[in-house]
């Protein structure tokens, strides 16, 4: 089945993008979420407006994505994590604590969206990464502090 896709859609596509997918998976989970609409050959002037539509909304989320990208370059997350002998902490840094971390800071990130750069194991500075869009990636400071 041939659908227009309204909104970004992982491992399958981007906004605008026209992709054959089964068709269980266009009527069951697709369409009802309203991440596709259908593209059929019968109706292409309708198909070129949507795919007008697609494309207008696809810069707007990218400016969106870039405005959001700059805030979160300058921002620094402080963790707090119980540690031991020569600063090393107990456990690691989740990226689900850097979403809930992001959420106080007042940006709502999903944890999977969130990379760690560098392996965590003590008390300092480290880089992690957030891919907001496809083409726009930004890196922020994680600042790993002694809890107490």
């Amino acid at each position: 089945m041939l659908v227009l896709l309204e909104d970004n859609v992982p491992n399958l596509g981007f906004i605008g993008d026209l992709v054959n997918v089964k068709n269980g998976y266009a009527r069951n989970y697709l369409l009802p979420r309203g991440l596709a609409s259908m593209a059929d050959e019968s109706n292409k002037r309708q198909l070129a407006h949507q795919r007008r539509l697609a494309d207008a909304k696809k810069t707007k989320v990218l400016e969106a994505a870039k405005e959001l990208s700059t805030a979160i370059a300058s921002l620094s997350l402080t963790i707090q994590k119980p540690v031991g002998e020569e600063e090393k902490i107990f456990g690691t840094v989740t990226t689900q604590e850097l979403s809930t971390a992001f959420l106080a800071a007042g940006y709502q990130i999903d944890r999977r969206v969130i990379t760690i750069i560098d392996d965590i194991k003590r008390v300092g500075v480290y880089k992690g990464s957030v891919k907001l869009h496809p083409q726009v990636t930004t890196e922020f400071n994680i600042w790993v502090v002694a809890q107490g």
